[in-house]
């Protein structure tokens, strides 16, 4: 199982994390590992490169996390969450479709 976990602090995503593996299919082979790893891959990206402010994250096999820093200005939190919230949509997406390989958690504080 894909366990995807997107944390909000008032209106705005903060962080995520994605970690494990579907199961579904050997590593290298699994359809759905790798559509959830291409979006995370993908958003990190687009937050690495859109916003002046750098973010914190951590990959390493079957893990990946990412952290909005916190006091950036309000014109970087609103770039970021343009690109955060269209993973959320992407990753209900897949959970919708494949929920018995992939679990969505939001947590908001």
């Amino acid at each position: 199982m894909v366990y995807i976990e997107i944390n909000y602090k008032g209106n705005d995503i903060v962080s995520f994390k994605v970690k494990g593996h579907t199961g579904f299919a050997p590593r290298g082979e699994d359809i759905y590992c790798a559509g959830v790893s291409a979006v995370a891959q993908t958003i990190l990206l687009g937050l690495l490169k859109n916003l002046k402010t750098k973010v914190k994250y951590h990959i390493k096999e079957g893990w990946l996390e990412c952290v909005i820093p916190e006091g950036i200005d309000r014109d970087e939190m609103d770039k970021a969450q343009i690109i955060l919230s269209t993973m959320e949509a992407g990753m209900r997406s897949m959970q919708e479709a494949y929920g018995e390989f992939i679990k969505l958690e939001v947590r908001r504080s």
